[in-house]
């Protein structure tokens, strides 16, 4: 079991023990750790308040301080530090409506979502268990803090946050736990799309997202997220780990819609990236020769044409055809991506100023043809990449 992390951060848990609170590590690094699986950070917990905590260490930032958190610098790492604390009533099955800050730790944990999450540990790694979370995490079941109804209605998004996390660690649902889902999941119309796109993106990454995203389709989750409401979610099929972008271009590719990207309120990286799946999918059933094949992966690159052919069997199950497999294979494209002589139009020996003053000509929609034509036969090895040579097979082969 990796301890790397909570020892570093041990020395801030006993400084607030030293000054008569309790401190504990909490949440998923706590799960992760039972598990044995990688620890990425931490987060601590305490009965101090927020006020005592600023005044316990030297160095803080209140960066949630209405809410109870505190960051603890402590040898130039950051640590966020929360109040226990209970909450009021919850609005629209999103937010509670105040935090109350508490000195019980039983009062900070069975506010939590999931057994496997509600787990505290000190700085000795003595547990403590309320809700019998490890027994659950030894079962591998997923399971709601007290009532599920209740967690569901109070925070929606915790439908789709039990979902990721049977993704991501090959769990079972509670049944009750699973009913009570299926009974909520209309509250989940409530939830901004942010929150939403964070989630099934981590969701459909997660080892058994195959298996989950039927579960969506199930409980009829895309029915009330906007975008995905206008696609028959049903009709795509997911064979293996997918990102979020090749799900929406492979969705689009199969049903074209003229919706916007926007609803989803993903980066424009995202959206471009999505647009560049499409492309790909579109000309790949053309890609018939090795000629064409290296110029298509020098426009697109070895990093997203890779990750295309390692979603070949989810591609296959939405009919998505990827090309002979002789002529598009992993080790095609990397002898391909090795012996390139350019991989982008800078590493030309010409521009479009050398081209315009070697044929005395004046600039024009032409000239981007020309570099384009250029560019082909250096990849193809019809021209070596050498200006006056380049000059030389424009005045004779190109027409302007």
């Amino acid at each position: 079991m990796n301890k790397d992390l909570f020892l570093k951060a041990a020395p801030i848990l006993q400084e607030i023990q030293d000054n008569g609170f309790e401190a504990y590590y909490v949440g998923g690094a706590v799960r992760d750790y039972l598990m044995g699986r990688p620890i990425h950070d931490i987060d601590i917990t305490t009965s101090a308040s927020p006020d005592e905590i600023e005044s316990i260490f030297a160095h803080t930032i209140p960066i949630g301080k209405e809410h109870g958190t505190i960051n603890v610098v402590y040898n130039r790492e950051n640590y966020e530090v929360t109040t226990f604390r209970a909450e009021g009533e919850y609005e629209d099955h999103r937010r509670p409506n105040e935090v109350i800050f508490v000195r019980d730790l039983y009062k900070d944990v069975e506010r939590r979502d999931f057994t496997i999450n509600a787990i505290a540990m000190d700085n000795q790694f003595n547990i403590k268990d309320y809700f019998n979370g490890y027994t659950d995490i030894q079962n591998k079941l997923i399971k709601t803090v007290g009532n599920p109804y209740e967690r569901f209605d109070e925070d929606a998004l915790r439908i789709l946050r039990g979902l990721r996390f049977k993704s991501q660690l090959r769990f079972d649902i509670d049944c009750n736990t699973y009913n009570a889902m299926q009974e909520k999941i209309a509250d989940t119309e409530y939830l901004s799309i942010e929150r939403i796109i964070i989630e099934l993106r981590k969701l459909l990454e997660g080892t058994d997202a195959s298996v989950v995203y039927p579960l969506l389709n199930e409980l009829q989750f895309f029915k009330y997220v906007p975008f995905f409401n206008s696609f028959d979610t049903e009709d795509i099929k997911i064979n293996e780990p997918i990102k979020l972008e090749m799900l929406i271009a492979i969705m689009l590719f199969k049903q074209p819609s003229n919706i916007s990207l926007s609803k989803l309120k993903i980066s424009n990286d995202s959206k471009k990236e999505i647009q560049k799946y499409i492309t790909i999918l579109k000309k790949l059933p053309e890609i018939q020769t090795k000629k064409a094949l290296k110029v298509f992966v020098y426009d697109y690159g070895i990093s997203i044409l890779s990750y295309i052919l390692d979603m070949r069997d989810t591609l296959a199950a939405n009919q998505i055809k990827l090309g002979h497999p002789l002529i598009f294979n992993i080790k095609t494209i990397n002898d391909i991506n090795q012996n390139l002589i350019i991989h982008q139009r800078s590493d030309m020996m010409v521009n479009g100023k050398d081209i315009l003053e070697s044929l005395n000509l004046k600039g024009g929609p032409w000239l981007k043809n020309v570099l384009r034509e250029i560019e082909c036969a250096i990849i193809n090895q019809e021209i070596p990449n050498q200006k006056s040579e380049i000059i030389n097979w424009v005045r004779t082969h190109v027409e302007i």
